[in-house]
């Protein structure tokens, strides 16, 4: 696949959020300043908790398909390419890389069984946007570290996946996941969240491209970013992380990123997080803002030097 430059726009979007125009405006400021090549476009269902097994696909805080098709149509007219990627969030704020269930199942505790059926059917959801809207790339999941290892249920997901979505299917892992997952066979792309410390960046990518030419898959990052807080480059994972709003390190560390996916060709796209589609700053206010958004800020002119 040709080299993807992507940002992910629209994270944690409401129901009927391309009825207004600034969506509209976010994005193509996007495209003006970052020079990127694809959008990461991601509908995120919701969970109560990370034990619970029904996931809201439908509800006022999930995009719509007309969300999607809207978005996708102005990325198209905007030259950029679409990848559509599932993801779900936990309302009482825990990472969703905590899901998980007893694997002996026990009567009357949530079961691995009824989490996945719900989980299947928002990607499947997902999948039929996919493939409706034509996007170049659907990913089925992200950083669902506490899910990896439950084999057979991917590969029965993907499977699925596979009978509605004719495209290039991904799985995004969690950082330092990438050697650990089981089942890359089953999708065409591996990606992973490259948020890794500043000065620990080489020798993940190189543990990340022994692990892709063993999977005998191309790789990209799915996600990737640093706030601008201070010493947020050494702990880039972390948006609480650091006292105070500081552009260095923000800058410094998409200097030494962008630098080292130079040095190691192996990786075929990048994912910034995260450019917001209703809720961005004003591009006057980027000096104030201590978030990953890369708008206004020195590290957006770093996001050219990849396209």
């Amino acid at each position: 696949m040709g080299f993807l430059n992507a940002y992910t726009f629209g994270f944690c979007e409401k129901r009927g959020f391309t009825q207004g125009q600034t969506w509209r405006w976010s994005l193509k400021e996007m495209v003006r300043t970052t020079g990127c090549n694809a959008i990461i476009l991601p509908v995120c269902g919701w969970q109560d908790h990370t034990w619970s097994t029904v996931i809201d696909s439908v509800g006022p805080d999930v995009m719509s398909e007309e969300d999607v098709k809207n978005v996708c149509v102005l990325a198209r007219e905007l030259g950029l390419r679409v990848i559509i990627k599932a993801m779900v969030n936990c309302r009482d704020g825990y990472w969703r890389a905590y899901i998980r269930f007893f694997d002996n199942p026990v009567p009357v505790e949530p079961m691995w069984e009824d989490w996945f059926k719900s989980w299947e059917n928002h990607v499947a959801l997902t999948a039929r946007m996919a493939r409706d809207n034509r996007a170049d790339m659907l990913c089925v999941g992200c950083e669902m570290v506490g899910t990896d290892h439950r084999e057979a249920e991917w590969r029965a997901l993907i499977r699925t996946v596979r009978s509605i979505y004719p495209g290039p299917i991904t799985y995004n892992c969690d950082k330092y996941q990438e050697d650990r997952v089981t089942w890359w066979d089953a999708v065409d792309v591996i990606s992973s969240s490259g948020y890794y410390p500043i000065d620990a960046l080489d020798e993940n990518l190189e543990r990340i491209g022994r692990a892709a030419e063993r999977a005998g898959r191309p790789f990209m990052f799915m996600e990737c970013g640093c706030p601008s807080r201070k010493n947020s480059e050494y702990r880039p994972n972390d948006w609480r992380y650091g006292e105070g709003t500081d552009q260095e390190p923000q800058r410094a560390w998409y200097a030494a990123f962008t630098d080292a996916v130079k040095r190691h060709p192996f990786v075929r796209g990048v994912g910034w997080w995260d450019w917001s589609a209703t809720r961005l700053y004003p591009e006057q206010a980027a000096m104030d803002n201590n978030g990953y958004c890369t708008y206004g800020k020195p590290a957006n002119d770093l996001i050219r030097t990849l396209s």
